[in-house]
């Protein structure tokens, strides 16, 4: 039975509506996984520290597709609940020309100053050629892993997240196949996962271009440019707390590698990477729930239903709240087994990454709950709240966290800061929640 967003979402109907979404997000976190245990494995501890060296700088460049796409769904999910279908298809085709237009403008900045920046960050030698020769490769498929980032929440509104699941699957397929065939039999190297990788997200974004402009059984379709100024802004200022999550993320990430090469050298980084493997894959559990509940959440508030928001906010925080017990559990139990499946070559390195995971494991209590509040004021069309909660989660307090902590408790203190920092954002969320009760009438 086909759900839609106007329905009344049971427990039930809302795992089995966000279930696409979740794994949707999985499999695109598998990407860079699939890469690192390649890499790891097969070319060796230089080009895998390299590719985790440069990958935040990679992510922080394609934030603005996921800006556009969270920002702007929930502007077209929104109007939807409206009634003005034929608005929400006007706006869903200026947010994708948007995307591709500004992709290929950042893929070419990108390729121009990668190495400068790498240089500036600490990379030289042979590390530093790895990380030009990654890194350029997928800035030039930047526009297709923007519209890949933006496609995953309007496939959600346009009601079929299941053919955004298998989409994604499909691209997620193919780079692990591509990973094998360009490293382990062609022995290309790290370019042959970044080839291998790239050529998975042109399939992820130009797979649903051709969808959405041919006549298909969704929601949405792509029509003429009909630019709108004010909606684009209004969907960008809506969509600002991810892309400052994003960016807040990469760039805490860059500082994190700054500081673990003073403190541990490189294995202090590719310890890092095979962590963030890990968090990787429980945060896009997360994100995936957040992004294929909020068009709901956008339907509802536009129709005014406060009862169904009240009903889908208890829902989630039960729903969180398992989630993320169950995480802490599983990190907590497989810390040993999957940091040997990347560093079993290397006994300093595994036993870095063993300690540094079990710390880290910890945030995983936390971490759910403040991504979900931001997604949640994005969906209500406050992108500054969320913006705001995103910020501080993301940048503020793991800077001050990093910069501080290992002065006191060395490298511990590294692996320790992201829990503080994801602690202290719980205490955010919950204080914007009770604040805006009285606007938005969710409890």
């Amino acid at each position: 039975m086909r759900i839609q967003l106007s329905d009344h979402f049971t427990y039930q109907k809302l795992l089995r509506f966000t279930a696409p979404s979740i794994m949707m997000m999985i499999f695109t976190s598998i990407y860079s996984v699939v890469d690192g245990l390649f890499v790891s494995n097969f070319v060796g501890k230089t080009p895998f520290a390299a590719l985790n060296f440069i990958f935040p700088f990679i992510m922080l460049l394609s934030a603005v597709g996921f800006m556009l796409g969270t920002g702007g769904s929930a502007l077209v999910a929104k109007t939807m609940g409206e009634g003005k279908m034929e608005r929400a298809n006007r706006l869903f085709s200026m947010f994708t020309y948007v995307a591709i237009v500004s992709g290929i403008m950042i893929a070419v900045i990108g390729i121009l100053v990668l190495r400068p920046v790498a240089s500036f960050l600490g990379a030289e030698g042979e590390m530093l050629e790895y990380c030009v020769s990654y890194g350029r490769i997928l800035m030039a498929v930047m526009p297709a892993f923007m519209l890949q980032t933006m496609f995953q929440t309007f496939f959600v509104t346009a009601e079929k997240p299941e053919l955004g699941f298998k989409i994604t699957v499909a691209a997620g397929v193919a780079n692990m196949f591509l990973d094998w065939l360009f490293i382990a039999v062609f022995g290309w190297g790290l370019e042959g996962a970044a080839w291998a990788t790239g050529l998975s997200q042109v399939l992820g974004g130009v797979i649903p271009v051709i969808y959405f402009a041919r006549p298909n059984s969704s929601l949405l379709r792509l029509t003429g440019l009909t630019f709108d100024g004010r909606a684009l802004l209004r969907g960008c200022t809506n969509g600002i707390s991810e892309l400052v999550s994003n960016i807040s993320m990469s760039l805490v990430g860059l500082l994190f590698n700054v500081q673990l090469m003073a403190y541990a050298g490189e294995n202090g980084v590719a310890a890092y990477g095979i962590i963030m493997y890990v968090d990787f894959i429980f945060l896009a559990t997360f994100i995936g729930y957040s992004m294929g509940s909020a068009p709901v959440v956008s339907f509802h508030y536009g129709a005014g239903n406060t009862d169904e928001l009240k009903s889908l906010l208890r829902k989630s925080i039960v729903i969180i709240g398992i989630a993320s017990v169950s995480m802490f559990a599983i990190a907590e139990l497989a810390a040993r087994p999957l940091s040997l499946i990347f560093a079993s070559y290397d006994q300093e390195l595994l036993d870095m990454t063993i300690n540094g995971f079990r710390i880290y494991a910890v945030s995983f209590f936390f971490v759910g709950f403040a991504i979900f509040g931001s997604g949640f004021f994005t969906a209500l069309n406050n992108g500054i709240v969320s913006a705001i909660i995103s910020f501080l989660r993301t940048l503020v307090f793991e800077v001050i966290a990093v910069l501080t902590l290992p002065l006191i408790f060395g490298l511990n203190g590294i692996w320790f800061a992201i829990v503080l920092a994801r602690g202290l954002a719980i205490i955010v969320t919950m204080f914007f929640l009770v604040k805006k009760q009285p606007e938005y009438r969710y409890y």
